[in-house]
C-alpha cells in the first residue's frame, strides 16, 4: 500500500497494490501496523459503514463534534465519487481549506480523514457503493453539517446543483462561518 500525503497535514490518499490475473484480482485494503506507521499515529477503528447512492447524490458536509469526533478511512467499491475533506481545525495552517479526491471501484484508492474535518462526497457514476471505517461510533447528538455550497469553501463540485439530490439535513447545513470548530 502506498500512503500519499495531501496538501493538508494528516490527510492521506491510500493506493493499494492490486494483484490481478484472468480470475480477477486480490488486494489488501487495510493492515493496522502499516497504517499506523505510515500515517504516524495509532487509530483504532470501531465501526464499518456502507451506503449506496445514485448519480448526483451529495452526502455532506458532515462531522461529529467534541468527544464524538471521528477519523474515517473511506473507499468506493462500485462506481465513482468525488470525496472531499474540509479542515475545521482553527490552529491548522490549512484551516478552511479542502482536499478533493476521486475514489472509484476502478482506481481502488482510499482516503484517510483525521478528526477535525467535515466530510462529504458526490456520486459521479450511475450508482456508487461507499464504505468506511470510523474510530468512534455514530452519535446523533454530536452530528453537525456545513453547507456543501458555502462560497467561503468554494468546493468545485463537478455536477450542477440542479442535478444534485440532497437530504433535508444536508440542505439545512450551516454556513462555514457558523460551524462548530476544533482547536
Amino acid at each position: 500500500m502506498d500512503y500519499i500525503k495531501t496538501e493538508i497535514e494528516g490527510v492521506f490518499v491510500l493506493e493499494p497494490k492490486v494483484f490481478g490475473d484472468e480470475r480477477g484480482y486480490f488486494m489488501e485494503t487495510w493492515r493496522r501496523e502499516d497504517f499506523d506507521r505510515s500515517i504516524g499515529r495509532s487509530v483504532t477503528f470501531v465501526q464499518d459503514n456502507e451506503s449506496m447512492s445514485r448519480r448526483g447524490v451529495l452526502r455532506g458536509l458532515h462531522y461529529q463534534c467534541g468527544e464524538a469526533s471521528q477519523a474515517k478511512l473511506v473507499r468506493v467499491t462500485t462506481g465513482r465519487v468525488l470525496d472531499v475533506a474540509v479542515d475545521l481545525r482553527r490552529s491548522s495552517p490549512t484551516f478552511g481549506k479542502h482536499v478533493a479526491v476521486e475514489l472509484s471501484g476502478q482506481n481502488k484508492r482510499q482516503f484517510f480523514i483525521p478528526r477535525g474535518f467535515a466530510h462529504g462526497f458526490l456520486v459521479l457514476s450511475d450508482v456508487a457503493v461507499f464504505t468506511y471505517k470510523v474510530d468512534n461510533p455514530y452519535a446523533p447528538e454530536a452530528e453537525c453539517s456545513i453547507r456543501f455550497d458555502d462560497p467561503q469553501l468554494a468546493i468545485p463540485w463537478p455536477i450542477a446543483r440542479q442535478e444534485m439530490t440532497l437530504s433535508k439535513k444536508d440542505l439545512c447545513g450551516v454556513p462555514f462561518a457558523e460551524a462548530v470548530l476544533f482547536d
